[in-house]
């Protein structure tokens, strides 16, 4: 049979691909082998992997509903069950039974953070990327996460569970500032930091490679800033920030007043607006003041708030339980600027993307969503966010996307490609100094 001209040009094609992605190995592995990549922790950004629940005879559910609502009604019986990401949360008769079991709450005696009764919450497969790939593996193609970065870093010699490991967490929680009780938070970065020192262990002793997206990046700078020079030294080769909200964003404004659906018409932002404001993490992301200084970023009839106005911001909303954590545990955190990671740093950041810059309210007040206006970003993080590590601290580089979003950052050819090209070539910096 005549081959097709096609046909065969598309293999050729492929073939080329192929060697393209493969280059990078063959010139980190001048001895034949993958081994001298240095190992890779990802730590994915909010709600970027999976979340399971169970319910407990303490669980007080608002609805009938919501006491038979769970997966083959298994969640009644204790069973596990997907919390994050679960299509019914769609659904706005299951909405409010999902909010309900997301929410956390701050106990004052505790001054810490802690589940709704009656829910257990865990995250499945620490360690491993198998949970970043897709938040709900049965919908991998709506709900698609770190699949195609973990295919291109598996493409550069990296396997899952050997030189390429997962340190996903419950995004609901965050950190709080030195000498404040921090229970889940405080233990994330522990095992954040075992794993580390495990996959340096099992790959030769050589440092690791920190991989972050989003959120990720803050709870990989924490971890470094509280860790000892020497620490850093052995165990920390490079992190690579994607999308890192540094200083916070101005679109957890609109969270917090209002509520925020990712644009998904048939949710109810109100309806969701409590569990999200409930979020820990969630007020650790809202502007810095020192970054966003006094420029206003919510505009109503009566005043203005800037991030340096937040305490005020979170009274007039009407979620003055906000007040006390945010003052004690996130304002000191963040007000004197980011800590130092004391190793080499680069930040893959999108651009040219509309991003909220400023909400105006009307007369409708913050239950109403406001009139956006946009300014420069990934679509979801400012750009003076993105850069705010770049303008503090040295060693960092800064590769800029234009026309890159906050999540496409994780699928685009062209972005997977600079990503891929930077994991090489901290790889090469070490083969080199191998031969030399």
């Amino acid at each position: 049979m005549e081959a097709n001209p096609i046909n065969s040009h598309r293999l050729l094609v492929r073939l080329l691909f192929a060697m393209a992605l493969l280059l990078p190995v063959v010139c980190l592995s001048a001895g034949g082998s993958t081994t001298e990549l240095h190992p890779i922790v990802v730590i994915p950004g909010s709600g970027g992997n999976q979340l399971e629940a169970r319910l407990t005879v303490d669980y007080k559910p608002s609805s009938l509903l919501c006491a038979l609502a769970g997966p083959r009604q298994g969640a009644r019986r204790g069973g596990w069950f997907r919390l994050w990401f679960n299509p019914s949360v769609l659904v706005p008769p299951f909405t409010r039974c999902f909010a309900e079991r997301m929410t956390l709450y701050y106990h004052a005696d505790l001054d810490d953070y802690r589940n709704a009764a009656g829910v257990e919450t865990r995250v499945p497969h620490f360690g491993s990327t198998r949970s970043l790939l897709y938040l709900d593996p049965h919908l991998k193609h709506i709900t698609e996460y770190m699949a195609p970065l973990v295919d291109s870093l598996e493409r550069l010699g990296y396997v899952d569970g050997q030189n390429l490991f997962g340190a996903p967490y419950d995004f609901r929680y965050g950190l709080a500032a030195d000498g404040r009780p921090c229970k889940i938070g405080t233990q994330y970065l522990r095992n954040l930091k075992e794993l580390i020192e495990a996959a340096s262990a099992g790959n030769g002793g050589k440092p690791v490679i920190l991989l972050s997206h989003s959120l990720g990046g803050l709870f990989a700078l924490q971890l470094l800033g509280r860790s000892s020079i020497s620490w850093r030294r052995t165990y920390v080769k490079h992190l690579v920030a994607l999308s890192a909200p540094w200083a916070g964003t101005v679109q957890e404004m609109l969270t917090f007043a209002s509520g925020y659906t990712l644009g998904i018409p048939v949710v109810d932002p109100l309806l969701v607006r409590g569990e999200q404001r409930s979020s820990e993490s969630n007020l650790w992301l809202l502007p810095s003041p020192k970054v966003f200084g006094e420029r206003p970023l919510v505009v109503t009839a009566n005043r203005s708030y800037s991030a340096q106005d937040m305490v005020e911001f979170l009274a007039d909303i009407g979620f003055e339980e906000g007040v006390r954590p945010y003052r004690t545990r996130i304002l000191p955190m963040v007000a004197e600027g980011l800590p130092e990671a004391g190793v080499p740093v680069t930040c893959v950041v999108g651009g040219g993307v509309e991003t909220p810059e400023r909400l105006v309210y009307g007369a409708g007040g913050f239950d109403v969503q406001p009139e956006v206006e946009y300014g420069d970003g990934d679509g979801t993080v400012n750009r003076v966010s993105l850069l705010a590590l770049e303008k503090a601290q040295e060693e960092v580089k800064v590769i800029r996307l234009e026309g890159i979003s906050h999540t496409a950052i994780l699928k685009d050819k062209m972005a997977l490609k600079e990503i891929v090209a930077e994991i090489s070539n901290i790889n090469s910096i070490f083969t080199k100094s191998l031969a030399f």
